[in-house]
């Protein structure tokens, strides 16, 4: 669509039967190619989520910079419809345990990926942190991700509340991006094809040029999937795109009939790092479109090259691997994502508290009927369960909240899908009054005052952002670079992007 391959276009292995339309590579159909006619007319374009969700899913989100570096050029040729490489947990794992830039990654990935589509993962007004952020902060936020690389930004609010997509959108649109507005999937008495449908409208209404069915924690079946892509594609004629993990052993079946339904294109992470918590394999879904009769234009030879990169990688970051090689049917009930189930076990061993973990499984689902039925992803996921577990482990529902817990029941993450427990509310509360507009018309401007108080930083608008977005954890990298760039001055040594990158 927006890039253009010239001499590459000829490049990769179009796998199917010839009855399906070859893709191009920038993320869209393409329509019939002149003098080709009917034999192009069914095909399922794939992204590649390994650099992001791949390893944010079995890694937690370890991978560093370098062990992707040399995998690009086989990510470059496999002629993906995007490649979804930063954004969600990828920027504060970057800074808090890789103790890298982030938008030095974001540099290395754009110049290895030259005609790539490098997509992100914005958790709209949140971006990629855990709050509600300033417009100043989106707005600046968003500039640089442009700048730096970014051609599509898949946006979404954890609560499907589209007020909070309202700036980030805005500014994507602004700075000449493209927009996929997702919405998050859930099962609940309150969430039925129609309510998506309405996200869905509101979503192409702010200018999104296609949609995102994000199912975070694998909970669609192929039928659900087949009925929302059909009410999708009648009401609201955007294309679709589906996200979803194999947490449940559902996703391959799910992705194929949501394609029977008009689906255009499906997320699939490398075989190495597919399956259990994360998405199914880039692999194994080109094979089952071809013996569907659809075409997909990826070079598989080159797909192999990435996953015996990724193979030999593994290895290094055996300590994170969470270790969910099959299906886990807890899921089912507590509609708990993978990385959600990782943190309640590291939060309950913190507190002594490891053999209760099926007592706040079963915890969940009230609280989140309590809290209006939000779907489980970041920060939502957090929220829910931060509060499920002090339940638990005090004995006392309640008797502990998280500030979080509080500032949700304040309306500071947006409107849920049901109301909240009244009751509940006003005892967290405790006659504090709700908010009742779009949470970010509250907040002043965060940039000016955190400016100040790092002026000593001297920082960049990068480097202001990481200070607005993770103070702490921002101030430590950055006072350890500058001491690091004083050191390489007074030696005569430049201080440097990483190899590969642009100057």
């Amino acid at each position: 669509m927006d890039t253009d391959r010239g001499e590459g276009e000829a490049r990769g292995l179009c796998v199917g039967r010839g009855d399906g339309l070859c893709l191009g590579g920038s993320g869209g159909t393409t329509g019939a190619r002149e003098g080709e006619g009917a034999m192009y007319e069914r095909a399922l374009a794939i992204s590649d989520v390994t650099l992001r969700d791949g390893h944010q899913s079995m890694f937690a989100t370890r991978v560093s910079t370098e062990d992707m570096r040399d995998a690009l050029p086989a990510v470059e040729a496999a002629r993906y419809a995007s490649v979804e490489a930063w954004g969600g947990a990828t920027f504060d794992a970057a800074l808090r345990f890789c103790g890298e830039d982030p938008w030095e990654r974001l540099s290395v990935i754009r110049w290895g990926l030259p005609t790539t589509t490098v997509r992100m993962l914005l958790r709209g007004q949140n971006l990629v942190g855990y709050r509600h952020y300033a417009d100043d902060v989106v707005d600046l936020f968003v500039a640089r991700a442009a700048i730096g690389g970014v051609d599509l930004f898949r946006v979404f609010d954890a609560l499907n509340d589209v007020r909070n997509l309202e700036r980030s959108i805005a500014a994507v649109l602004a700075n000449g991006k493209r927009v996929e507005g997702g919405i998050c999937y859930t099962t609940s008495p309150v969430h039925t094809p129609e309510s998506f449908v309405e996200v869905g409208r509101r979503l192409a209404e702010l200018g999104s040029e296609q949609l995102c069915i994000k199912d975070m924690a694998g909970l669609m079946t192929p039928a659900a999937a087949f009925e929302l892509v059909r009410a999708l594609r009648r009401k609201v004629g955007l294309p679709v795109v589906i996200h979803t993990h194999t947490t449940n052993g559902f996703a391959e079946a799910a992705c194929m009939a949501a394609a029977e339904a008009g689906a255009e294109e499906v997320d699939g992470a490398v075989g190495p790092f597919s399956g259990g918590s994360s998405l199914p394999a880039v692999e194994t879904l080109a094979v089952i479109a071809q013996a569907a009769g659809r075409s997909v234009q990826v070079d598989l030879d080159a797909v192999e090259r990435e996953a015996a990169h990724f193979r030999n990688v593994r290895a290094k970051y055996k300590a994170f691997d969470t270790g969910k090689s099959g299906v886990d049917g807890r899921v089912l009930r507590s509609q708990i994502p993978g990385g959600m189930l990782s943190n309640l076990i590291s939060q309950l061993k913190d507190l002594g508290a490891s053999e209760r973990m099926a007592e706040v499984l079963d915890e969940v689902p009230r609280v989140r009927a309590e809290m209006g039925y939000p779907p489980l992803v970041t920060p939502s996921s957090q929220i829910v369960g931060s509060q499920a577990a002090m339940n638990v482990v005090t004995g006392a529902r309640y008797s502990v909240v998280t500030a979080e817990t509080r500032d949700y029941f304040r309306g500071l993450y947006g409107r849920p899908p049901a109301p909240m427990d009244e009751g509940l509310r006003a005892k967290v509360l405790a006659g504090e009054k709700p908010i009742l507009e779009r949470p970010a018309d509250v907040l002043p401007p965060e940039l000016p005052a955190t400016r100040e108080k790092f002026a000593a930083l001297d920082p960049s608008d990068e480097e202001l952002l990481i200070l607005a977005l993770f103070p702490q954890i921002g101030q430590a990298y950055l006072e350890k670079r500058r001491t690091a760039q004083s050191a390489a001055a007074a030696g005569g040594v430049s201080g440097a992007l990483p190899a590969g990158a642009p100057a």
